[in-house]
Protein backbone atom coordinates (compact mmCIF):
# COMPACT_ATOMS: atom_id res chain seq x y z
CA UNK A 1 0.00 0.00 0.00
CA UNK A 2 0.96 3.65 -0.42
CA UNK A 3 3.48 4.80 2.20
CA UNK A 4 3.59 1.32 3.74
CA UNK A 5 7.36 1.12 3.66
CA UNK A 6 10.12 0.12 6.03
CA UNK A 7 12.23 3.22 6.64
CA UNK A 8 15.24 1.03 7.38
CA UNK A 9 15.18 -0.84 4.07
CA UNK A 10 17.34 -0.07 1.05
CA UNK A 11 15.74 1.99 -1.68
CA UNK A 12 17.12 2.45 -5.17
CA UNK A 13 16.13 2.32 -8.81
CA UNK A 14 17.38 2.88 -12.35
CA UNK A 15 15.21 4.75 -14.85
CA UNK A 16 16.27 5.38 -18.45
CA UNK A 17 15.13 5.37 -22.05
CA UNK A 18 16.09 2.26 -24.02
CA UNK A 19 15.48 0.69 -27.43
CA UNK A 20 14.03 -2.83 -27.44
CA UNK A 21 14.52 -5.10 -30.47
CA UNK A 22 11.11 -5.87 -31.97
CA UNK A 23 11.30 -7.12 -35.52
CA UNK A 24 11.84 -4.36 -38.07
CA UNK A 25 10.78 -1.57 -35.69
CA UNK A 26 12.51 -1.30 -32.31
CA UNK A 27 10.42 -0.08 -29.39
CA UNK A 28 11.67 3.02 -27.60
CA UNK A 29 10.60 2.86 -23.96
CA UNK A 30 11.14 4.38 -20.56
CA UNK A 31 12.45 1.59 -18.32
CA UNK A 32 12.24 1.92 -14.55
CA UNK A 33 13.27 -0.93 -12.23
CA UNK A 34 14.60 -1.62 -8.73
CA UNK A 35 18.35 -1.94 -8.33
CA UNK A 36 18.05 -4.68 -5.72
CA UNK A 37 15.40 -7.03 -4.41
CA UNK A 38 15.70 -10.37 -6.21
CA UNK A 39 13.14 -11.37 -8.82
CA UNK A 40 10.47 -8.72 -9.16
CA UNK A 41 7.31 -8.59 -11.26
CA UNK A 42 6.85 -6.27 -14.21
CA UNK A 43 4.31 -3.88 -15.71
CA UNK A 44 3.80 -2.42 -19.18
CA UNK A 45 2.35 1.08 -18.77
CA UNK A 46 0.75 2.23 -22.04
CA UNK A 47 0.77 6.05 -22.40
CA UNK A 48 -2.35 8.15 -22.64
CA UNK A 49 -3.20 10.55 -25.47
CA UNK A 50 -1.43 13.54 -23.88
CA UNK A 51 1.64 11.64 -25.05
CA UNK A 52 4.75 9.94 -23.73
CA UNK A 53 4.93 12.55 -21.02
CA UNK A 54 6.43 13.34 -17.65
CA UNK A 55 3.35 12.08 -15.84
CA UNK A 56 3.72 8.61 -17.40
CA UNK A 57 7.41 8.49 -16.52
CA UNK A 58 6.76 9.58 -12.95
CA UNK A 59 3.99 7.00 -12.60
CA UNK A 60 6.40 4.34 -13.87
CA UNK A 61 8.83 5.25 -11.11
CA UNK A 62 6.01 5.26 -8.60
CA UNK A 63 5.26 1.63 -9.39
CA UNK A 64 8.98 0.86 -9.17
CA UNK A 65 8.99 2.27 -5.64
CA UNK A 66 6.56 -0.55 -4.89
CA UNK A 67 8.75 -3.27 -6.33
CA UNK A 68 7.96 -3.38 -10.06
CA UNK A 69 9.99 -3.14 -13.21
CA UNK A 70 8.04 -0.90 -15.59
CA UNK A 71 8.29 -0.33 -19.32
CA UNK A 72 6.42 2.64 -20.77
CA UNK A 73 6.68 2.48 -24.58
CA UNK A 74 6.76 5.54 -26.83
CA UNK A 75 3.74 4.47 -28.87
CA UNK A 76 3.85 7.81 -30.75
CA UNK A 77 7.42 7.39 -32.03
CA UNK A 78 6.30 7.24 -35.66
CA UNK A 79 5.11 10.86 -35.37
CA UNK A 80 8.58 12.18 -34.61
CA UNK A 81 10.20 13.85 -31.63
CA UNK A 82 9.25 16.98 -29.74
CA UNK A 83 7.38 17.88 -26.59
CA UNK A 84 4.64 15.40 -25.63
CA UNK A 85 1.93 17.88 -26.65
CA UNK A 86 3.58 18.55 -30.04
CA UNK A 87 3.90 14.85 -30.84
CA UNK A 88 0.36 14.12 -29.62
CA UNK A 89 -1.00 16.88 -31.85
CA UNK A 90 0.75 15.41 -34.89
CA UNK A 91 -0.74 12.04 -34.00
CA UNK A 92 -4.24 13.54 -33.85
CA UNK A 93 -3.77 15.28 -37.18
CA UNK A 94 -2.73 11.97 -38.74
CA UNK A 95 -5.87 10.23 -37.48
CA UNK A 96 -4.38 8.74 -34.35
CA UNK A 97 -1.94 5.96 -33.60
CA UNK A 98 -3.01 2.61 -35.07
CA UNK A 99 -4.16 -0.12 -32.70
CA UNK A 100 -1.96 -2.66 -34.50
CA UNK A 101 1.09 -0.46 -33.90
CA UNK A 102 0.33 -0.08 -30.19
CA UNK A 103 -0.25 -3.81 -29.79
CA UNK A 104 3.05 -4.51 -31.56
CA UNK A 105 4.91 -2.17 -29.19
CA UNK A 106 3.10 -3.69 -26.21
CA UNK A 107 3.99 -7.21 -27.31
CA UNK A 108 7.63 -6.18 -27.71
CA UNK A 109 7.69 -4.81 -24.16
CA UNK A 110 6.05 -7.96 -22.81
CA UNK A 111 8.57 -10.23 -24.56
CA UNK A 112 11.46 -8.14 -23.22
CA UNK A 113 10.23 -8.23 -19.63
CA UNK A 114 9.50 -11.97 -19.70
CA UNK A 115 13.17 -12.85 -20.29
CA UNK A 116 14.87 -10.51 -17.81
CA UNK A 117 16.95 -12.41 -15.27
CA UNK A 118 15.80 -10.06 -12.51
CA UNK A 119 12.11 -10.67 -13.29
CA UNK A 120 9.75 -13.32 -11.96
CA UNK A 121 8.22 -13.85 -15.45
CA UNK A 122 4.90 -12.26 -14.43
CA UNK A 123 3.83 -9.14 -16.30
CA UNK A 124 0.80 -6.89 -15.97
CA UNK A 125 -0.47 -4.18 -18.30
CA UNK A 126 -2.06 -0.85 -17.35
CA UNK A 127 -3.14 2.29 -19.14
CA UNK A 128 -5.10 5.47 -18.55
CA UNK A 129 -7.51 7.25 -20.92
CA UNK A 130 -6.71 5.97 -24.45
CA UNK A 131 -4.02 3.88 -22.75
CA UNK A 132 -6.77 2.22 -20.70
CA UNK A 133 -8.49 1.31 -23.95
CA UNK A 134 -5.21 -0.09 -25.26
CA UNK A 135 -4.62 -2.00 -22.01
CA UNK A 136 -8.00 -3.69 -22.38
CA UNK A 137 -7.27 -4.47 -26.03
CA UNK A 138 -3.88 -5.92 -25.10
CA UNK A 139 -5.43 -8.05 -22.36
CA UNK A 140 -7.76 -9.55 -24.97
CA UNK A 141 -5.41 -9.89 -27.94
CA UNK A 142 -1.79 -10.14 -26.73
CA UNK A 143 -0.91 -13.53 -25.23
CA UNK A 144 1.27 -13.65 -22.14
CA UNK A 145 0.03 -11.00 -19.73
CA UNK A 146 -0.99 -12.08 -16.22
CA UNK A 147 -3.27 -9.19 -15.18
CA UNK A 148 -4.64 -5.97 -16.68
CA UNK A 149 -5.88 -2.60 -15.40
CA UNK A 150 -8.10 -0.27 -17.41
CA UNK A 151 -8.12 3.24 -15.91
CA UNK A 152 -11.01 5.25 -17.38
CA UNK A 153 -10.35 3.90 -20.87
CA UNK A 154 -12.56 5.69 -23.39
CA UNK A 155 -13.34 4.06 -26.71
CA UNK A 156 -13.55 0.47 -25.52
CA UNK A 157 -17.09 0.60 -26.86
CA UNK A 158 -17.28 2.12 -30.35
CA UNK A 159 -20.17 2.74 -32.69
CA UNK A 160 -19.85 1.97 -36.39
CA UNK A 161 -19.35 5.64 -37.26
CA UNK A 162 -16.49 5.93 -34.75
CA UNK A 163 -14.37 3.26 -36.42
CA UNK A 164 -11.40 4.41 -38.49
CA UNK A 165 -8.28 3.03 -40.22
CA UNK A 166 -6.43 3.56 -36.94
CA UNK A 167 -9.18 1.95 -34.87
CA UNK A 168 -10.91 -0.49 -37.20
CA UNK A 169 -12.70 -2.52 -34.55
CA UNK A 170 -14.25 -1.92 -31.15
CA UNK A 171 -12.19 -3.53 -28.33
CA UNK A 172 -15.48 -4.72 -26.83
CA UNK A 173 -15.67 -7.22 -29.69
CA UNK A 174 -12.67 -9.06 -28.24
CA UNK A 175 -14.08 -9.49 -24.72
CA UNK A 176 -14.66 -13.20 -25.23
CA UNK A 177 -10.88 -13.70 -25.59
CA UNK A 178 -9.99 -12.12 -22.24
CA UNK A 179 -8.39 -14.82 -20.10
CA UNK A 180 -6.65 -12.84 -17.34
CA UNK A 181 -8.00 -10.88 -14.35
CA UNK A 182 -9.13 -7.34 -15.16
CA UNK A 183 -9.42 -4.33 -12.85
CA UNK A 184 -11.31 -1.20 -13.91
CA UNK A 185 -11.13 2.29 -12.38
CA UNK A 186 -13.82 4.77 -13.45
CA UNK A 187 -15.36 8.11 -12.46
CA UNK A 188 -19.14 8.32 -12.41
CA UNK A 189 -19.04 11.84 -13.88
CA UNK A 190 -16.89 10.82 -16.83
CA UNK A 191 -18.35 11.06 -20.33
CA UNK A 192 -15.68 9.02 -22.14
CA UNK A 193 -16.36 6.40 -20.97
CA UNK A 194 -19.77 7.31 -19.67
CA UNK A 195 -21.34 5.33 -16.80
CA UNK A 196 -23.63 3.74 -19.40
CA UNK A 197 -20.64 2.56 -21.42
CA UNK A 198 -19.05 1.10 -18.30
CA UNK A 199 -22.34 -0.70 -17.64
CA UNK A 200 -22.25 -2.10 -21.18
CA UNK A 201 -18.69 -3.33 -20.74
CA UNK A 202 -19.62 -4.95 -17.45
CA UNK A 203 -22.55 -6.71 -19.11
CA UNK A 204 -20.22 -8.16 -21.72
CA UNK A 205 -17.74 -9.33 -19.09
CA UNK A 206 -20.53 -11.02 -17.14
CA UNK A 207 -21.88 -12.59 -20.31
CA UNK A 208 -18.61 -14.43 -20.87
CA UNK A 209 -17.94 -15.16 -17.20
CA UNK A 210 -14.76 -13.11 -16.97
CA UNK A 211 -12.70 -12.43 -13.84
CA UNK A 212 -13.07 -8.68 -13.31
CA UNK A 213 -13.55 -6.03 -10.64
CA UNK A 214 -14.69 -2.46 -11.28
CA UNK A 215 -14.42 0.49 -8.89
CA UNK A 216 -16.56 3.49 -9.76
CA UNK A 217 -16.16 6.81 -7.94
CA UNK A 218 -18.83 9.42 -7.29
CA UNK A 219 -17.72 13.03 -7.60
CA UNK A 220 -15.01 12.09 -10.08
CA UNK A 221 -14.81 12.29 -13.84
CA UNK A 222 -12.01 11.55 -16.27
CA UNK A 223 -8.35 11.46 -15.22
CA UNK A 224 -8.76 10.83 -11.49
CA UNK A 225 -4.98 10.47 -11.00
CA UNK A 226 -3.83 13.53 -12.97
CA UNK A 227 -2.58 15.72 -10.14
CA UNK A 228 -1.42 18.36 -12.66
CA UNK A 229 -4.98 18.97 -13.89
CA UNK A 230 -8.25 20.20 -12.31
CA UNK A 231 -9.77 16.75 -12.86
CA UNK A 232 -7.60 15.32 -10.04
CA UNK A 233 -9.60 13.86 -7.16
CA UNK A 234 -7.33 13.22 -4.17
CA UNK A 235 -9.42 10.72 -2.20
CA UNK A 236 -10.48 8.74 -5.27
CA UNK A 237 -6.94 8.85 -6.63
CA UNK A 238 -5.29 7.43 -3.53
CA UNK A 239 -8.01 4.86 -2.88
CA UNK A 240 -7.90 3.59 -6.46
CA UNK A 241 -4.09 3.60 -6.63
CA UNK A 242 -4.01 1.41 -3.54
CA UNK A 243 -6.55 -0.91 -5.15
CA UNK A 244 -4.37 -1.16 -8.25
CA UNK A 245 -1.32 -1.96 -6.13
CA UNK A 246 -3.24 -4.63 -4.23
CA UNK A 247 -4.52 -6.10 -7.51
CA UNK A 248 -1.06 -6.28 -9.07
CA UNK A 249 0.49 -7.59 -5.84
CA UNK A 250 -2.09 -10.38 -5.74
CA UNK A 251 -1.67 -11.48 -9.34
CA UNK A 252 1.98 -10.68 -10.06
CA UNK A 253 3.89 -11.12 -6.80
CA UNK A 254 2.60 -14.56 -5.85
Amino acid sequence: MWNDLNTGSYGGMIAETIDIPNGDTPVRAYYSRPIKGGCFPSIVLIPHMPGWDEWCRETSRRFTEHGYAVLCPDIYRAFGDGTPSEVAQRAREAGGVHDDSVMNDTRGCLNFLKVQETGNRKVGVIGMCSGGRHAFLAACTVDGFDAAVDCWGGGVIMKEEQLSPARPRSPLDYTEHLDIPLLGIFGNEDRHPSPEEVDRLEEELKKYGKDYTFYRYDGAGHGIWYYDKPMYRQEAAMDSFNKVLDFFDTHLKE
